[in-house]
């Protein structure tokens, strides 16, 4: 199928002998004598001696540790890999390290509708970090201890995970617009010591006061024993502690030296059905999946990199990459169509940033906004675009080729929360054909399986990763005894990771994400993602987004009914339905039009931009609404109304 996808960039000769792939190539080839023709003979020998690639990776990043690993992987199984158990080392330290080379240089710059811009050197982020940690340790805080915070995408939550991690305590993090439900069904489970917080932000020109929600959330989590303010709407309350008392003592930075898979952080599921996942990763695993990404995103210091992201999504944490390499870390904490959909894009030009991530969402939103940020500004400095959250349609391609940027190198990239990774990314030594990413991601055993657990090529089958990977989830916090992190990942082909993606790996080794696999429509024994059909269908001007769901139940043949969000001002009528099941048909199949399409006011999303497909699916297959979502982590909870009432109209 390749074949048929278009290539729409090709690295220039410079471009390909000076990424640090390449770097790393030669360095293999210097210290190890191995030499390969291809990315994918490098790729292979990745996933085959795993022992050699990663130790590979350590030595390459020079990789700060009091005492270095020995045996890396000690024990290869899954789940249960024992890697490293010698190491010892801590990850606010390998993310600081640039301190020492660029002490003067940015580290991190924010824009922030709630607090103006902000700049911070390599030298004053290091001493704010000490200074932090210094007095969390002054409360009472210590190692296997847990942090919690609501904070925005700005230095603030930044240095206060990285002093935390210093002291060897466990960091956790939600966004200060989920809801207090969402905050506490995670938070409650981990019973914190400490937390961070703020109590109002300023969204698109408006201010959002937080305090009522923020007194719930305390008055929930009576493990707590000291509570840390950043004030906005109101004063500190008698108890609680300023951020900006924490942030200016003068203290010698100090990094507790932990195990390699001593816990680091807890991430959570998207939580959109039952109690979310409390996810486990350790300070080893983290840094050295974080300076393996970077190989695929070419980062390195100097580069100044941002990723629109919510501090409740896992590209808040994959930012950290860009900083552990030395480059400048640009957050922004506004809202993107604010006061228009150029918002990020004068960012971008502003800061010369020379790495820019965003959702695949936000690229159709930009598409249809018809906006063109080349033809205004001066984006000479941006060299390279990631997306990621969702497959990007060849549209979201042309899009950024056109109306961005002719030369830029688009990297979208396939992972997730659970491994705090990708499987699926970019190469800068390699071509970009559309609609596909360019390769599987080094000492990633990605595979695509049938449902007996062949291999396939070119065709499209589960994703499963079936070699350990270091930063995998060491434990689900409370799942002693592992019952749930095996049911979540394991219990489909034993010993094997299922990610619960579908997904189809080339000939030449790119691959195409299909969407979820729980989701994807069977139509008289032809499966598809069902990506492809919002590509047909949101392709149309009329149609602002969509959503399609498949109810082939029990053998039954399937009843699929698409749900449409249309343009302001109209009604869905005979021929727009025409319209719409003939875009269809043409670029899909005619095999799959919709037996009904429906006109909605709103797709439900998840607070990270996610279609609600498998709690919809659920729930106009019987379920009970109460136990298929849980709104408190969705971003429109009114949202599910519309199809409750649906799913009641047909029974």
């Amino acid at each position: 199928m390749s074949a048929e996808r278009p290539i729409l960039w090709t690295p220039s000769k410079d471009r390909i002998e000076g990424s640090r792939m390449a770097e790393f190539m030669r360095w293999i080839e210097m210290t190890r004598g191995l030499t390969f023709d291809s990315y994918n003979d490098l790729w292979d020998w990745s996933v085959s001696d795993l022992d050699a690639f990663w130790s590979s990776i350590w030595g390459f990043f020079d990789i700060p540790a009091s005492q270095g690993c020995g045996t890396m992987l000690a024990e290869r199984r899954m789940p249960g890999a024992v890697w490293c158990p010698e190491g010892r080392m801590n990850f606010a330290q390998a993310m600081l390290r640039p301190a020492k080379t660029r002490p003067e240089a940015e580290a991190v710059v924010v824009r922030s509708e709630t607090f103006g811009d902000s700049r911070l050197s390599w030298t004053e982020l290091s001493a704010q970090v000490a200074s932090v940690a210094a007095r969390f340790r002054a409360m009472g805080l210590g190692q296997g201890d847990r942090v919690v915070a609501i904070l925005p995408n700005t230095e603030t939550a930044l240095i206060a995970c990285l002093a935390t991690a210093s002291i060897g305590a466990i960091w956790s993090l939600c966004a200060p617009d989920m809801g207090h439900v969402a905050i506490l069904d995670r938070f409650r489970q981990i019973e914190p010591k400490l937390i961070v917080a703020q109590d109002g932000y300023v969204h698109a020109g408006k201010m959002i006061d937080r305090r009522d929600v923020l007194a719930t959330i305390l008055d929930g989590l009576p493990t707590l024993e000291q509570r840390v303010l950043v004030p906005v709407v109101g004063d500190v309350p008698a108890g609680a502690v300023a951020w900006a008392d924490l942030t200016g003592d003068a203290a010698a930075p100090e990094f507790a030296q932990v195990p390699f898979d001593h816990p680091l952080w807890i991430v959570y599921s998207s939580g959109t059905t039952g109690n979310p996942k409390p996810i486990v990763h350790g300070h080893g695993g983290i840094i050295l999946e974080g300076c393996k990404q970077s190989l695929h995103q070419d980062l390195r210091a100097g580069d100044r990199f941002c990723w629109l992201t919510s501090s409740g999504w896992i590209m808040w944490n994959a930012q950290f990459t860009a900083l552990g390499q030395g480059a400048t870390l640009a957050l922004f904490d506004a809202a993107p169509n604010h006061p228009d959909m150029m918002a990020l894009w004068r960012f971008a030009a502003d800061e010369r940033i020379t790495y820019l991530g965003v959702g695949a969402a936000y690229v159709t939103v930009c598409i249809k906004a018809g906006i063109r940020p080349r033809d205004t500004l001066d984006l000479s400095a941006l060299k390279s675009m990631g997306t990621t959250g969702s497959p990007l349609t060849s549209d979201g391609y042309d899009w950024i080729y056109d109306a961005v940027d002719r030369e830029i190198w688009l990297a979208p990239i396939s992972g997730g929360t659970d491994l705090a990774g990708a499987f699926v990314c970019g190469n800068p030594m390699l071509p970009v054909r559309a609609g596909e990413m360019q390769c599987r991601a080094l000492g990633n055993a990605v595979r695509s399986f049938d449902d007996s657990g062949n291999e396939l090529i070119g065709e499209v089958g589960e994703l499963v990763c079936t070699e350990p990977l270091p930063s995998m989830p060491l434990y689900f916090w409370g799942d002693d005894d592992g019952s749930r992190l095996h049911e979540s990942y394991f219990d489909t082909y034993p010993g094997i990771w299922r990610h619960g993606d579908w997904i189809e790996i080339t000939p030449e080794g790119g691959s195409v994400i299909f969407g979820r696999s729980d989701a994807t429509i069977n139509r008289r024994g032809l499966r598809l993602g069902s990506s492809e059909i919002y590509q047909a269908v949101e392709g149309l001007e009329e149609v602002l987004d969509s959503l399609v769901i498949d109810l082939e139940f029990l053998g039954r043949e399937s009843f699929m009914p698409l749900f449409v969000v249309l343009a302001p001002g109209l009604t869905l009528d005979e021929a727009l339905t025409e319209k719409i099941n003939g875009a269809i048909r043409t670029s899909v199949s005619a095999r799959f039009v919709p037996n009904e399409i429906v006109q909605i006011p709103e797709v439900p999303r998840t607070l990270s931009g996610k279609k609600l497909e498998v709690p919809v699916k659920k729930l106009l297959l019987g379920a009970d609404p109460e136990s298929v979502v849980n709104r408190d982590s969705m971003a429109n909870p009114d949202s599910f109304d519309t199809f409750i009432a649906y799913a009641a109209a047909r029974s």
